[in-house]
């Protein structure tokens, strides 16, 4: 319930829902104090116009009706509605008659005079003016607040496509431009976001540029080297260099995939796949002379997996590489069962928590650090995890 106050917009509602509820009941209780008012004078004037008809009757012996219409009174004087009104103060009374009385007859005041002298019954054609001054005031007041309200509003929208701006460049779209020309603190931020976004879309370029001229360097020098062992004499050391050199090609191409995946730059080609058929591929990548030697492949209870092939195959293979890099006897057991794909080697446990071994980098004394960094990016768009736990003097890699 409290999450509905939490955004800004929500909050600026909340304010003016309130100040044009207590503007309504402002305008409300103004309405009856002037209500409350009105009786307490109307019955204060009544109470005066009767003292000074009494006084005048004792002295004149008639009523002074031209004061009664100087105060917009009048003497009732019909017979029948006299009967009536008579009627009506008796029920009311429980037929005794008061020497004074004021009530609503017909939405009539009426007030009753009732003494040894005379009986008057008469008319108070008084009312409450009808505001119209204070309904014109508080319109307008009320009107302001809502131009106000649909002001400050309007004003926000802008914040709206910058977030939507943002949403888009996180999704990996450098293309956006959120530039203002206004000169409220909104724009500003706009500005100041689309600067950023304009150096970044930059800086990113010219890495991408940077990256790919080095890979393409190092295609020419790789190309030349099969070349040479084409012409080598010796058959093994023909095809050991053949080996080499493929393998120089295929990190080439591995770090392309890499610089694709931290760009973004790239889309999924999600497909079912056996996980066995994934980790056999994958075992195929590192190019080892004698992999059945080096990985004892277990399917216990083989699964399907929508994946990117190129990509789950390269985290497969980039686990597989380091737990034979950093395992005492150079093996590694793969259990394929239940949903999970464990990875075991024999050697020492972390030195650090898992989370720290994704950073890119990550101190190494056998590589570049990159290994889970890639690993990680890759499970993370593929919605997965990859856990890790020690047992028995083994490292346990798992995807699940």
């Amino acid at each position: 319930m409290f999450n509905r106050f939490t955004s800004l917009r929500s909050k600026i509602r909340l304010i003016f829902s309130l100040i044009l509820i207590l503007l309504t009941f402002l305008f409300i209780g103004s309405i009856k104090y002037d209500h409350l008012k009105y009786d307490e004078n109307n019955e204060m004037h009544e109470r005066l116009v009767t003292h000074y008809l009494y006084n005048y009757y004792l002295v004149y012996g008639t009523i002074d009706e031209a004061y009664l219409e100087s105060q917009n009174f009048s003497l009732i004087t019909d017979k029948a509605k006299i009967v009536q009104i008579e009627h009506y103060f008796k029920e009311k009374e429980k037929d005794k008659y008061k020497k004074y009385a004021v009530d609503t007859y017909k939405l009539q005041r009426i007030i009753l005079i009732n003494n040894d002298r005379f009986k008057l019954f008469l008319q108070n054609k008084n009312k409450l003016k009808f505001p119209l001054k204070r309904i014109v005031v508080f319109s307008i007041v009320f009107l302001l607040i809502l131009m106000l309200y649909f002001w400050v509003m309007k004003s926000l929208k802008p914040i709206s496509t910058l977030k939507n701006q943002i949403k888009t460049f996180s999704e990996g779209n450098l293309e956006i431009h959120c530039a203002s020309d206004k000169k409220d603190e909104i724009a500003e931020v706009a500005n100041e976001f689309d600067h950023a976004v304009t150096m970044i879309r930059e800086l990113l370029q010219s890495r991408q540029l940077f990256l790919r001229a080095i890979m393409h360097e190092l295609k020419t020098p790789i190309a030349k080297g099969r070349l040479v062992a084409e012409m080598l004499p010796d058959e093994k050391n023909k095809a050991r260099m053949h080996s080499i050199f493929e393998r120089l090609n295929l990190l080439i191409d591995e770090f392309a995939k890499i610089e694709k995946i931290t760009s973004k730059n790239f889309k999924l080609d999600v497909k079912p796949y056996k996980v066995s058929d994934l980790t056999e591929a994958s075992i195929d990548l590192l190019m080892l002379e004698n992999a059945k030697e080096h990985i004892d492949l277990q399917v216990i209870e083989d699964y399907q997996a929508e994946v990117d092939f190129e990509l789950f195959t390269l985290v497969i293979k980039n686990l597989l590489d380091n737990a034979i890099k950093y395992a005492k006897d150079k093996k590694v057991l793969v259990q394929i069962n239940n949903h999970k794909i464990a990875i075991v080697n024999k050697g020492e446990k972390l030195g650090e928590p898992l989370e720290n071994y994704f950073k890119p980098f990550h101190t190494s004394k056998k590589g570049l650090g990159l290994g889970l960094y890639i690993v990680k990016s890759i499970l993370d768009i593929h919605q997965k995890e990859l856990s890790y736990e020690y047992e028995d003097g083994k490292n346990i890699f798992i995807i699940s």
